[in-house]
């Protein structure tokens, strides 16, 4: 079977579960080495488990049973000296980056009992817009030296093209964190798909409505919901399917990183079921 992404490598950020795990197989499977970061701690102001060292050793696993090799490190995208010593490493193994997946990320709904505590806003702009900044920032020179070009693809959010919150009461700190930084990475992708255009690096974004991963799929988020009816309507898709899948959106990174997007850049691509279409 053909891969189309043989010799090419895949820094995927957040890969230690949910949609960069799949991210992480699916490149693999096309071919593609892999250089995965992730947390792998908890943040105090999300209020679900995040992944944990197992997730990503597991990440590990699954990868190489491809064949390809990977490289995974605990990195948290908000260190911009540990992302850039992160990357030297995979780049002294793997030799190369080709594809960017910037796909690390945190969803703080709940403000906990301080509805004047501004953490979780920080705490989601810092992981969710400046995490990627520093991303792409560390990753650059690795992606420019071989001059052969390659794809950056930032994970927005449905909330990067619309607002999701439905109303006054819903409100919370976090949730405008959220949607500022899902809103802020489309800036920086115009940014960077301008900038990089002359090198042939192509950057888009992709928008998924809600995914069935542990970020929404949660003890918490279930008593979240439950309480708040009213959200879910925010968060209902036009064609009939609650949550889309992690691999419908790997295919669509692949599609932009591989030689079917070679003339993509620029781009807001919605992985979501119809929601923005509302």
């Amino acid at each position: 079977m053909a891969r189309g992404l043989e010799g090419k490598v895949a820094f995927v950020t957040g890969a230690a579960r949910g949609q960069g795990r799949a991210h992480a197989i699916r490149f693999a499977e096309e071919g593609a080495d892999i250089i995965a970061l992730d947390l792998c701690e908890q943040i105090p102001s999300v209020p679900y488990p995040l992944a944990t060292a197992e997730d990503l050793d597991e990440t590990v696993e699954l990868v190489e049973k491809t064949g390809r090799r990977i490289v995974a490190e605990q990195c948290d995208v908000r260190d911009f000296r540990g992302l850039k010593a992160a990357v030297a490493r995979g780049v002294a193994e793997l030799g190369r980056i080709d594809f960017v997946l910037a796909n690390a990320g945190v969803l703080p709904l709940a403000d906990g009992e301080n509805a004047d505590d501004t953490k979780p806003y920080t705490d989601a702009v810092d992981v969710l817009l400046n995490g990627v900044y520093y991303t792409i920032e560390a990753a650059l020179p690795a992606l420019v030296e071989h001059g052969s070009g390659g794809a950056i693809v930032i994970t927005s959010s449905t909330a990067g093209l619309n607002a999701l919150c439905p109303g006054y009461d819903e409100m919370t700190s976090g949730f405008a964190g959220y949607h500022a930084a899902k809103h802020g990475v489309v800036g920086l992708m115009r940014y960077y798909a301008k900038s990089l255009a002359a090198k042939n690096i192509r950057v888009n974004t992709v928008h998924p409505t809600g995914v069935s991963t542990p970020m929404v799929v949660n003890d918490y988020a279930a008593q979240y919901f439950g309480d708040r009816p009213q959200m879910l309507t925010a968060f209902e898709n036009l064609l009939p399917v609650q949550l889309v899948e992690a691999s419908d959106v790997s295919e669509a990174m692949v599609y932009l990183c591989g030689q079917s997007g070679r003339y993509l850049t620029g781009c807001t691509l919605p992985v979501d079921a119809g929601l923005t279409a509302k």
